[in-house]
């Protein structure tokens, strides 16, 4: 199982319906107050907020089923971890303040739960570097077969989606003006200048090998696509969060200019550089 939240997090997301039945708690103790009289949403039949859900005909019905969704999706990294009948079981018990497990108890429980999540965090980190690798190359040794992939001498690999007829980078610490987008080998997407519907400028000599290798490779008008191995990307240290160690990477790169970089120019770098 991989942890992609942080441990606190994942725990947020485990403790919430305790911190919000114990929220209720104290304020119907500071108020003394009957629970349905401070109610946020209205109850009454026909109060919908969305139409045609089955059985959720209700204002208070749907944001019910809404809150348990937001809660699953919190815990859906831990659900073997989860009993989903002692779960409801204490969000009932807890909200009717009727709890099978005193307040040190509750904390004990906590306590042990949140050591072994830690432990099981520092396992899968110290293993993500060989299995990152492994996954990389085995991605690459595959995609190197693949039609119009053409294989470097360092081992990068790229595609010409595009052949523009301008001018290619001149000099090692050229300034490019690109629209790109990256992903992890997965497809999961981690940065792209089209959504944010502006190029990036930067000098080749402030980019990951590569990058630069890439883009000196294109001539102004060209659209490329690149799969960089760790070792010309972002190497054992990777850039946390969006890409992890050892991690290849996979970009799609559109030239759209080049020049010399002028002295005292500040670069816009790619996410992660």
């Amino acid at each position: 199982m991989k942890f992609k939240q942080p441990v606190a997090l994942v725990l947020a997301g485990a403790l919430m319906c305790v911190s919000l039945s114990a929220c209720s708690k104290d304020e119907k103790g500071a108020e003394g107050a009957d629970k349905s009289a401070d109610a946020i949403t209205s109850t009454a039949s026909g109060s919908e907020t969305v139409k045609g859900l089955s059985g959720m005909n209700t204002e208070r019905k749907q944001v019910s089923y809404m809150i348990g969704m937001d809660i699953a999706k919190s815990l859906k990294e831990i659900e073997q971890e989860i009993d989903v009948d002692m779960l409801t079981k204490g969000m009932r018990d807890q909200m009717a303040d009727k709890p099978l497990v005193t307040e040190a108890q509750h904390t004990q429980i906590r306590e042990a739960f949140s050591v072994k999540l830690q432990a099981h965090a520092e396992k899968v980190a110290a293993e993500l570097p060989k299995k990152n690798l492994e996954a990389g190359k085995a991605f690459l040794a595959k995609n190197k077969g693949a039609p119009g992939v053409i294989t470097t001498a360092s081992g990068l690999q790229y595609q010409v989606l595009r052949q523009g007829a301008g001018a290619k980078p001149a000099t090692d610490d050229a300034l490019v003006k690109v629209h790109y987008k990256g992903t992890l080998i997965d497809g999961t997407p981690f940065d792209s200048s089209y959504d944010r519907n502006e190029p990036a400028q930067f000098s080749l000599a402030e980019v990951v090998p590569g990058w630069a290798e890439g883009v000196k490779l294109m001539s102004v008008g060209s659209k490329y696509k690149l799969w960089i191995p760790s070792e010309l990307g972002w190497g054992e240290t990777g850039s946390p969060p969006v890409i992890g160690p050892n991690a290849a990477v996979v970009f799609e790169v559109e030239l759209l200019e080049t020049k010399p970089r002028p002295a005292g120019e500040a670069p816009q770098m790619p996410a992660g550089q």
